[in-house]
């Protein structure tokens, strides 16, 4: 489980989201990120057991900096409200599908997959989806993947409005082809976050995910 100090700095972050707050609260940051460490760390270790590919990584290689980008964007604020991390083969830079963990009080989830891929190894998971559509069908499809995840995300332009160049408007998967982005999201509450069934219910969030991990990567390595 997750510290509750480390979601009151996450909190009181998003209100007060300045360099000057920022830099006379250092030390609550670092022991907030440490937190956040070393529970990516324990996970790591146990998705690892099932999934061989990310034994190697440490927190450090999948969480993301807490500064945001701010060059183009509207949003000044100097500041991410959230911790995340991305366990891929590779790390949080990865162009592979993985698991993905994002903390931010009121708006934490469990999840993952591949998102916004580009052009070529997009093109290797439709073609993957079109050739074997009925295990792809039979991942998603599954009792426990719906539970825990119901559908694909399709939001924030996530998906095309029509079949992509190169296939018919009646494939089977057609549906599937249109999508941009195989995303899948697990809410988790504020009170899990803190208790100690956190680490029991992202693993089987993560070991249920696992099979459509495989087939994308199956497909973009193929």
């Amino acid at each position: 489980m997750l510290q509750k100090s480390t979601l009151e700095f996450l909190t009181q972050l998003r209100t007060n989201n300045n360099k000057t707050w920022f830099d006379a609260h250092r030390q609550e940051y670092q022991n907030a990120r440490a937190d956040f460490a070393n529970f990516v760390d324990n996970i790591i270790t146990e998705v690892s057991k099932k999934d061989h590919s990310i034994q190697h990584l440490k927190s450090k290689d999948c969480m993301f900096r807490i500064n945001r980008d701010i060059r183009f964007s509207k949003n000044k604020e100097p500041y991410k409200t959230n911790f995340g991390a991305f366990l891929a083969a590779g790390g949080k830079k990865s162009p592979l599908a993985g698991y993905y963990f994002h903390l931010e009080p009121g708006l934490s989830f469990a999840g993952g997959g591949l998102w916004m891929p580009a052009a070529e190894p997009l093109q290797k998971v439709r073609q993957e989806i079109d050739y074997n559509l009925f295990d792809f069908k039979k991942i998603i499809k599954n009792k426990t993947f719906k539970e825990i995840y119901g559908e694909l995300t399709a939001e924030n332009g996530q998906k095309l409005t029509r079949v992509p160049k190169g296939y018919e408007a009646d494939n089977p998967a057609a549906e599937y082809l249109k999508f941009k982005s195989f995303v899948v999201m697990k809410g988790i509450s504020d009170a899990e976050l803190t208790s100690e069934n956190l680490t029991k219910n992202i693993l089987k969030a993560f070991y249920t995910l696992q099979p459509l991990i495989y087939f994308l990567n199956e497909g973009i390595n193929s």
